[in-house]
């Protein structure tokens, strides 16, 4: 268990790290000075997901949203323009429903997203988008007031959106049409937290207010190709126990980690996970437990993104010690990270057992010997 001033503690470090992680990857992706730059207004219609069976009473209407997008064309100033063929990245402010507006509410949200080019055909683009924010739910759990509402239970959650969409583009103007899914969830900081999943389609109509010709410096990148570089991260997590009021539990881990930019736009990273989880100690209690014994080993591999010293993160994992298996023996991360050029690394990842959320990672890092060029 956790105490109130130690929770209040993770708690503010988590959006400390939060608020430098979204600084830090606004002032990368808008740092260019060759581009093209505009508006795009979205309709989106869609659904609630009932992933799981006690959801099944939430899906009561179509999901309707409005997304307004500031986007960037880049034009190839640095070195990571090239390599994704010139791709578009932004902000967005979304608004809407997400399937119940009695037990759900309207939900708004803030993320910056990127779309990298699938497809370049005369004046036809299909991108694939992924984009990282947050969210504010309009409604949530309560045992007393909104007891059906088991979907979240937290105003502030993370939010994830992944997808494609397709622009077609005559002189400054553009018609998208889109499919993506979004996700909300609080990474079982608070329960019930069964998330929310929203498959969308959308159309919308994009306005380009200026473009500058295409950039002759390339830039510099800290990427170091072909060439394995090593380092350490140590991560906070705080979630809750089910069931509601089972009170909170702090998770401590460290990882190992050795990388590879095989590329200008992909990676490869491997590590070894040590994972020290206090909610285990609440499984089976009657079952004599030790810190030594609830420690948790992992052998974790992941794709890298990189966006310059920005790198999007996704991978798998398996356990190779987890004596009482609480969880399925694979695991899972998606998140996104800032490498400095002094070594030191920021991280946050949202960590799941296949549809499940467990908890978000916050972490600080070092990764040695590192140099731009």
């Amino acid at each position: 268990m956790v105490s109130p001033l130690n929770s209040y503690k993770i708690r503010s470090f988590k959006w400390l790290l939060n608020g430098v992680l979204i600084i830090c990857f606004f002032t990368n992706i808008f740092s260019q000075t060759a581009y093209e730059h505009g508006f795009e207004v979205r309709q989106k219609l869609g659904f609630l997901a009932a992933h799981r069976g006690v959801m099944a009473h939430l899906p009561n209407s179509t999901a309707k949203a409005v997304e307004l997008s500031y986007y960037l064309r880049t034009r190839g100033e640095k070195q990571w323009h090239n390599a994704y063929r010139f791709p578009t990245v932004g902000a967005t402010l979304f608004v809407g429903s997400v399937g119940n507006n009695e037990l759900l509410g309207r939900y708004m949200g803030f993320y910056g997203f990127a779309e990298l080019p699938l497809i370049q055909y005369n004046k036809f683009e299909l991108n694939w988008k992924f984009s990282v924010g947050g969210g504010y739910a309009g409604k949530t759990y309560d045992p007393l007031l909104n007891p059906k509402s088991n979907a979240i239970s937290s105003k502030l959650n993370a939010m994830i959106c992944l997808g494609v969409k397709g622009i077609y583009r005559f002189k400054s103007h553009g018609i998208t049409i889109g499919l993506d899914l979004t996700h909300f969830s609080n990474g079982s900081f608070k329960v019930p937290n069964y998330g929310i999943n929203l498959p969308y389609l959308s159309v919308g109509y994009v306005k380009r207010i200026s473009s500058e010709i295409e950039a002759k410096n390339r830039g510099l990148t800290h990427q170091q190709f072909k060439k394995w570089q090593f380092g350490v991260s140590g991560f906070l997590s705080l979630k809750e126990s089910m069931p509601v009021g089972g009170g909170k539990s702090l998770v401590v881990s460290s990882s190992f980690f050795a990388r590879n930019f095989f590329k200008q736009r992909g990676g490869l990273e491997t590590s070894l996970d040590i994972i020290s989880n206090q909610e285990i100690k609440n499984y089976e209690p009657l079952v004599e437990k030790s810190q030594f014994s609830i420690i948790q080993l992992g052998i974790y591999t992941g794709y890298l993104i990189p966006f310059d010293r920005f790198h999007f993160v996704l991978g798998m994992g398996a356990y190779i010690r987890d004596v009482y298996k609480t969880n399925t023996p694979v695991y899972h991360r998606l998140g996104c990270r800032y490498q400095f050029d002094n070594g030191l690394l920021l991280s946050m990842n949202l960590k799941t057992h296949f549809a499940r959320a467990d908890y978000f990672e916050y972490g600080i890092g070092y990764t040695f010997k590192t140099k731009r060029r």
